[in-house]
């Protein structure tokens, strides 16, 4: 499946801003959210990026939530984090992410690991 529309979902402005024009340079459709469930029934993405430090619901809980909802468990999710320890990329892919970046991010290696579920 083509990936063309993504939701990034982060409680940082900066960030939010950054990763929207990346992604929209390389042609993706972008939607942004602080609250990942209500935009997910608004539009479904064809892929998430999702922040796991964020107040509430982080995304460890959000991405386990989405990944074992039937509606949404097909819809990849990219952990995009500061948090650089092993234990969390375990932790994260064991809670349904397809993969794990690592903040500041690298735009190569971003687009690589997009391509890479296409």
């Amino acid at each position: 499946m083509p990936i063309r529309k993504i939701l990034v979902v982060d409680d940082s402005k900066t960030e939010l801003l950054f990763l929207s024009d990346l992604l929209q340079k390389n042609g993706f459709a972008v939607k942004t959210a602080e609250n990942a469930m209500r935009r997910l029934e608004e539009d479904q993405p064809d892929l998430i990026l999702m922040d796991v430090v964020m107040p509430g619901q982080n995304g460890f809980q959000l991405t386990r939530a989405i990944a074992r909802d039937p509606q949404y468990a097909a819809i990849p999710i990219i952990l995009c984090t500061s948090k650089n320890q092993e234990t969390d990329r375990v932790w994260g892919m064991r809670q349904g992410a397809r993969d794990y970046i690592v903040k500041p991010v690298n735009a190569a290696e971003l687009m690589s690991k997009i391509s890479a579920l296409a």
